[in-house]
C-alpha cells in the first residue's frame, strides 16, 4: 500500500512539474509577444496549469496540444521556450506583427502537426531544425520577410501535404520533394523550380489539376497501380469470402437487414441500428437543426465519439436521392480545415442519413441570436476570425475544387463552430458540382431569403458569384448579430432588408449604431468599417463587380480594400445620382395617381 501511495505521489509531481514546464513557457511566450494589459489576462504566472486559459487547449492528461493567438495584433518576438511545448501539435500566430527569427528551437516540437506563422513580420532563414517535425502536414510561413533557401530537411518530412512560402525573400532552389505535396505556395520569392521541370515554372499548386506533367504522370502511374492493388486486393477479399469462411463484421438491422461497415474513400459506412442506438431512437430532445431536407440530430457512437446524424426525410421525392449522392460525393472530396468533414454515411431501403463531427459551439446563428443565460458572446476577435475562416473555405470550394462546387446557401445557421470557434463551413445538400466549362447551371432556386442573390432569384442561375453575395449578407450577420430579414424594422422605417438598413447608415456615417451592442463596444471601429466594406463589395447588385473569395480572402487580410472600395463608390454615386433624377423627373405630388392614369389614358390616339 505504501508503495502504491508513492507511486501515485510521484506520479502527481510529475504531472504538476509538467504544467509547471508549460506554463512557464507559454507566460514567455505572452511577455515575448508584448501582449497589452488587456490581452491575455488569465495568463496568470501564479497559476501553473495553463489548461483553463483563453487560446489554450489541452488533452486528458493536461498536455497543452493547441495554442492558438492568431490575428490579435501582437509584437514582439518568438520566444525559444515554446520549444519546451512536446506535446503541441497546433500553433497558430497567424496576422500579428510578430518580429525577428523563427527559432531553432521549434524544431523540438516534434508532435506539431500544423505551424501557422503566416502575416507576420519575420526575419531570418527557415530553420534546418524544422525537418524534425516528423509529424508536420501544414507549414504555412506565407507573407513575412524570411530569407535564404528552403532546408532539404524540411523537404524531407514525408508527412506534408501542404506548404505556404509565398511572399517572402527567399532564393535559390525550391527541393523537388515540396512539388509533390497535395498543396504549395512558392510565389512572390526568389526561387527558381529546377532544370527537371523546365521553365516556365508554376510557383503554387492544388492537389487538383497539377501544372507539371513530370508530377502529373508520376501520380498517374501511381493511381494506375493503386488501382490495380485494390482491385487485386478486392478479389482476394471475395475470394476469401467465398472459399475460406472469410469473416466479415456484420450489423443486424431491427428489419433484419444486414449492412457490413466497409470504407468508400475515407468514409466509413454506418449501419442503421448503430444510428438508432446513437441517437437514442433519433429522440426530439437530441434534434441539432432542421434544414430543407431533414433533421440533423446529436449522437454518441459505441466509442464515445460525438457526431451529427443528418437524417433525409424527402430523399424519395424528386432531387431528395439526388442530393444525398450528391453530398456523399462531395463532401468526400473537398476536404479543408474550414470545411466540414463527412465521417460517413447510411443507406437502407428506406432510409439515407449522413454522419459528422459534432461541432462543440453549434453555429454561428446560435452564438449570434440564440445564447442561453451565462454563455458567452462572441467577441470581436473571434468575428473576425470566423470571417477569414468561412471566406477560405469558400475560397477552396470555388477555386480549388476541380469541378469547383457552389454551396447556394451561405448563411450565418450554415456557418458551424468548432471547440475552438474555428469557422466550418456546412451543409452541402443544396451545393452544386459545377463543370469549369460552365459559367452558371440553371436549376431549381434553392437557398434562404435575404441570402439569395437577385440574379439567382430571377434568373435560377447560381455561381460562385450568388455564394459571394450570401457571404457578403453573413458578413453584415457578424457585425449586427441582426437577421437578413427583419420585419420589425418596419415599424421605425422601411428598411426590412439588412442590406438595404446597412447602406443607408453607411451613407449617413453611423456605423457605430449597428454594430452589435452584445459587444458592449469592445471592438475596433476601423475594423467594423473594414468588414462592411467587404460586405457590400460583396453584395453589389451586379455579380460581375463582385469579387472572387480569394480576392475577399486579401482584402480581410488588408490587401487591396481601399480601391476596390474606391471605385464602388464611384459606382454607387453615379446609380444614386441616376435615381434621384428620375425620381425627380416622375414626381407627381400627392395626385400622382390619378395623374399618371390619365397620361396613360391620352396616349396612342
Amino acid at each position: 500500500m505504501d508503495l502504491l501511495f508513492v507511486l501515485l505521489l510521484l506520479g502527481c509531481f510529475c504531472s504538476f512539474v509538467l504544467s509547471d514546464q508549460q506554463g512557464d513557457a507559454l507566460i514567455a511566450l505572452k511577455l515575448s509577444l508584448n501582449a497589452s494589459g488587456q490581452q491575455l489576462t488569465d495568463w496568470n504566472e501564479n497559476q501553473v496549469n495553463p489548461c483553463t486559459w483563453s487560446s489554450i487547449n489541452c488533452n486528458q492528461n493536461n498536455n497543452v496540444f493547441e495554442v492558438s493567438l492568431g490575428m490579435m495584433g501582437f509584437t514582439g518576438y518568438l520566444t525559444p521556450r515554446l520549444g519546451a511545448l512536446k506535446y503541441l501539435q497546433f500553433l497558430s500566430l497567424q496576422g500579428n506583427g510578430i518580429t525577428g527569427e523563427i527559432p531553432k528551437e521549434f524544431g523540438n516540437l516534434t508532435s506539431l502537426i500544423r505551424l501557422d506563422l503566416e502575416n507576420n513580420r519575420l526575419t531570418g532563414e527557415i530553420p534546418s531544425s524544422l525537418g524534425n517535425l516528423k509529424k508536420l502536414q501544414f507549414l504555412t510561413l506565407s507573407q513575412n520577410n524570411l530569407s535564404g533557401t528552403i532546408p532539404e530537411s524540411v523537404a524531407g518530412i514525408s508527412s506534408l501535404t501542404e506548404v505556404q512560402l509565398d511572399s517572402n525573400n527567399l532564393s535559390g532552389q525550391i527541393p523537388q520533394r515540396l512539388f509533390e505535396v497535395s498543396k504549395y505556395n512558392f510565389s512572390g520569392n526568389n526561387l527558381n523550380c529546377g532544370v527537371s521541370f523546365g521553365q516556365p515554372c508554376a510557383y503554387n499548386h492544388s492537389d487538383q489539376g497539377s501544372s507539371h506533367k513530370p508530377t502529373g504522370l508520376i501520380i498517374g502511374i501511381s493511381i494506375t497501380l493503386v488501382a490495380i492493388l485494390v482491385i487485386g486486393g478486392l478479389l482476394l477479399f471475395w475470394y476469401k469470402g467465398r472459399h475460406k469462411g472469410y469473416k466479415r463484421e456484420v450489423f443486424v438491422d431491427v428489419a433484419g437487414e444486414v449492412d457490413r461497415r466497409i470504407a468508400f474513400g475515407q468514409l466509413r459506412r454506418f449501419a442503421w441500428r448503430e444510428l438508432q442506438i446513437a441517437t437514442d431512437n433519433f429522440s426530439e430532445k437530441n434534434v441539432l437543426g432542421q434544414g430543407g431536407f431533414g433533421k440533423v440530430y446529436k449522437g454518441v457512437l459505441s466509442d464515445n465519439t460525438k457526431v451529427a446524424v443528418k437524417r433525409l426525410t424527402d430523399y424519395e421525392s424528386p432531387g431528395g436521392d439526388v442530393a444525398f449522392q450528391r453530398e456523399v460525393e462531395m463532401i468526400s472530396v473537398a476536404v479543408h480545415r474550414n470545411l466540414l468533414r463527412l465521417i460517413g454515411y447510411c443507406t437502407t431501403p428506406t432510409e439515407r442519413l449522413l454522419v459528422y463531427p459534432f461541432m462543440q459551439n453549434l453555429s454561428l446563428a446560435y452564438r449570434l441570436r440564440e445564447l442561453k443565460p451565462g454563455e458567452l458572446v462572441l467577441g470581436w476577435p473571434t468575428r473576425k476570425q470566423v470571417a477569414l475562416g468561412t471566406a477560405r473555405g469558400l475560397e477552396y470550394l470555388h477555386e480549388h475544387c476541380n469541378p469547383k462546387i457552389i454551396h447556394r446557401d451561405v448563411k450565418a445557421a450554415n456557418v458551424l463552430l468548432d471547440e475552438d470557434f474555428e469557422a466550418v463551413v456546412g451543409d452541402f445538400g443544396l451545393a452544386k458540382l459545377v463543370d469549369v466549362r460552365k459559367t452558371n447551371v440553371t436549376t431549381q432556386v434553392r437557398g434562404t431569403m435575404g441570402h439569395i442573390a437577385p440574379e439567382y432569384l430571377s434568373t435560377g442561375k447560381s455561381s460562385e458569384r450568388t455564394d459571394v453575395f450570401g457571404y457578403g449578407i453573413m458578413l453584415l450577420e457578424l457585425v449586427t448579430g441582426q437577421r437578413a430579414i427583419d420585419f420589425s424594422r418596419l415599424e421605425e422605417e422601411d428598411d426590412v432588408l439588412l442590406l438595404d438598413h446597412v447602406k443607408k447608415l453607411e451613407r449617413e456615417k453611423r456605423l457605430e449604431v449597428i454594430v452589435d451592442r452584445n459587444l458592449n463596444k469592445n471592438y475596433n471601429i476601423q475594423e467594423v468599417e473594414m468588414m462592411i466594406k467587404v460586405a457590400l463589395l460583396c453584395t453589389q447588385a451586379t455579380p460581375e463587380d463582385r469579387p472572387l473569395m480569394s480576392e475577399v480572402v486579401r482584402m480581410l487580410e488588408g490587401e487591396g480594400l481601399a480601391e476596390r472600395w474606391e471605385e464602388w463608390q464611384h459606382v454607387e454615386v453615379n446609380r444614386r445620382q441616376e435615381y434621384e433624377r428620375l425620381q425627380r423627373r416622375f414626381d407627381w405630388g400627392e395626385d400622382s395617381v390619378y395623374n399618371q392614369d390619365a397620361i396613360e389614358l391620352s396616349g396612342g390616339r
